[in-house]
Parts: C-alpha cells; structure tokens; sequence
C-alpha cells in the first residue's frame, strides 16, 4: 500500500514537473510574439463611413449636419476595428495560445479608454495572425475640437488623411498554459506607430 502511494507521489511530481516545463516554454513564446500595428477597417463617425472619405471636404450636407447634432449632443462616437498583427517566431517550440487581452488606448500620448479583447487566438510558429480589437471612442470625452478637427482626427486614426497620429496600446495578455491560464504582471506596449499620410 505504501509502494502504491509513493509511486503515485511520484508520477504525479513528473507530471507536475512535465507540465511546468511546457508551460515556461509557452510563456516564453509568447514572450517572443511581436505585436505591431496593421490596419483599421469599419471605421465610422457619428454612423459616418470615414473611410469613403479622404478630407472633410468629402462629406455631404447632410452628413455635416449629422456630425453637427452628435457634437452638440457630445456624443462624436469613432468606432473601428484595430487590426493587430502578431507574429511567433518560427523557431518558437511551442505555439502561444492568447485568451486575453485588458489594452488601453493611446492617441499621441494620450490616454483614451481602454477594454478587454477576450477571444481565443492560437498563433502557431512562423504564421503571422490578425488579432481584431473593435474599439469605440467618444472623441469629445478627450479631444476639445470643432467639428471639421475631429473628422481629420477621425481620418488619421483610419489611415485615411489629416495629420499623422501616434497610436499606441498598452496592454497585458493571458495566454492559456498546460497549468492554467497566466496573466503578464505589468502592461507592455505592444503597438508604437504612426498611422495617416
């Protein structure tokens, strides 16, 4: 009886042993995982495709007009799909597996809102995966601007025009592990990059 249960002890410490050494590889593969930004799609303002547009002299009367009530309204809503794109290095052992993300927002420097991506995303060694965050930004609640500004601001964050803005996003993933989902202790920034013209 004695024999059973330390032989017992025993594989359960290789198993635990076993399982720790898989999941230091997937943390360190993760750890390798480069984010960048790529694109954004599905931007609109105030219900406003931007991406059609390419200067605020593109829009209509009526879309104007519209633009001119929800400012009014402070409620200028920027909704869009951040496109990031990671990248596991092909001599990576393992695949990363990534269940989290908390990210917070940043417009060049500024802090703006942050949220929870919480799909399940494999990225295997060597294939580049599209991992899409859709944000919502009222931009009245950061940027004092009339109309016309925050359409070219609008337009810059889409890569459609206006002046080049530095996006960046802070954010601290939990990738799933043989032990159990884990979680980065601290931020780190993931995306530094000048999108617009």
């Amino acid at each position: 009886m004695q024999r059973i249960y330390v032989g017992f002890v025993i594989a359960a410490l290789v198993l635990l042993a076993g399982a720790g050494c898989q999941t230091l590889r997937e943390i360190a593969a993760l750890r390798n995982v480069a984010f960048t930004l790529d694109h954004v799609t599905d931007a609109r303002l105030a219900g406003v495709d931007v991406q059609r547009l390419k200067s605020y002299q593109d829009l209509s009367l009526i879309e104007v007009a519209k633009l001119g009530r929800a400012l009014i309204k402070k409620e200028l809503l920027l909704d869009f799909e951040l496109h990031v794109r990671a990248e596991n290095p092909p001599d990576n052992p393992v695949q990363a597996r990534l269940v989290r993300m908390d990210w917070t927002l940043l417009i060049d420097d500024r802090e703006t809102i942050s949220g929870v991506f919480d799909d399940n995303i494999v990225l295997p060694p060597g294939q580049p995966t599209d991992v899409p965050i859709p944000i919502s930004l009222n931009l009245v609640d950061f940027f004092e601007h009339g109309v016309q500004d925050l359409v070219e601001l609008a337009l810059s964050v889409a890569g459609q025009g206006g002046e080049p803005k530095r996006i960046k996003l802070q954010a601290i993933p939990t990738i799933d592990t043989a032990l159990g989902p884990i979680r980065y202790p601290k931020p780190i920034v993931i995306i530094s990059k000048e999108v617009g013209p």
